[in-house]
């Protein structure tokens, strides 16, 4: 299977038709149908690792002050505890717990409901050690490689620069008009020149890329998903990107197709 980075912006992108949502509709439409999904949100931070053994997970509306109609959203996807087990067995770098509380948070479901919005598919989520650095995420990425080879579509959601302080709307249009701050474009230049070079250890160690990226990554949990998903790129594999733009001055919709 082929592995994706998603920018997923706003938990609007789940209900609303846009240039966004509509290239997330795109990119599922070539890929080959999965068996399972695997996702690594950003909206879930844990100390150590964990994935969803849930075989109804409930679907999380983490975030506040939006519509109803946001709120009354559900996706209702099945869970898949064999998937979980494979998780728990295929990684030897930490031990790998199985969480049988939390369900889909808004990185996962939000990107889904627009993918495949028949909710068919079995979906597990693996959880980011907060307490971890950046390599440890990468290498716990890599040993994710054996999963596609069983039909296992290995989603990480989070956004390329992602500042929520510095959120500017442009003098004309809405939120998902194309719209960045100088800073914000200059990181995102950056990043795209480092992974299209898989210059992997300069994206790993993000804190010595200038003070650019330091705005764009004030925190790393939305960033941290870009790794496991660059982790899991083959020798003779490509990146290609798609739904390539800055929103709200400090935040970047580019997502990455890794086939």
């Amino acid at each position: 299977m082929p592995v994706l980075f998603i920018g997923h912006g706003s938990p609007m992108n789940a209900v609303e038709d846009n240039q966004f949502s509509r290239g997330w509709k795109e990119i599922a439409r070539k890929l080959p149908r999965p068996s399972t999904i695997l996702c690594i949100s950003a909206h879930w931070e844990t100390a150590g690792s964990l994935v969803t053994g849930l075989d109804q997970p409930p679907t999380i509306h983490d975030f506040s002050g939006f519509p109803k109609a946001l709120y009354d959203v559900r996706y209702p996807a099945p869970g898949s505890q064999r998937l979980a087990q494979e998780i728990t067995s295929a990684v030897k770098k930490v031990a790998i717990g199985i969480d049988r509380e939390w369900g889909l948070d808004h990185g996962c479901w939000s990107v889904l409901r627009q993918m495949y919005p028949h909710a068919d598919v079995p979906v597990v989520q693996l959880s980011l050690d907060g307490g971890a650095p950046a390599r440890h995420h990468y290498e716990l990425g890599q040993e994710l490689a054996p999963l596609r080879d069983k039909g296992v579509l290995i989603l990480a959601s989070g956004n390329l620069v992602h500042n929520l302080g510095r959120v500017s709307l442009p003098p004309r249009g809405d939120f998902n008009t194309p719209f960045g701050l100088p800073w914000a474009l200059e990181a995102s230049d950056l990043f795209k020149t480092l992974i299209d070079g898989d210059r992997h250890d300069e994206l790993i160690d993000y804190h010595s890329l200038g003070h650019a990226v330091q705005f764009a990554v004030p925190t790393p949990e939305h960033y941290l998903p870009l790794l496991y998903a660059l982790a899991l790129k083959g020798k003779d594999e490509s990146i290609s990107l798609f739904n390539d733009e800055a929103v709200a001055g400090s935040l970047t919709m580019t997502s990455l197709l890794i086939q």
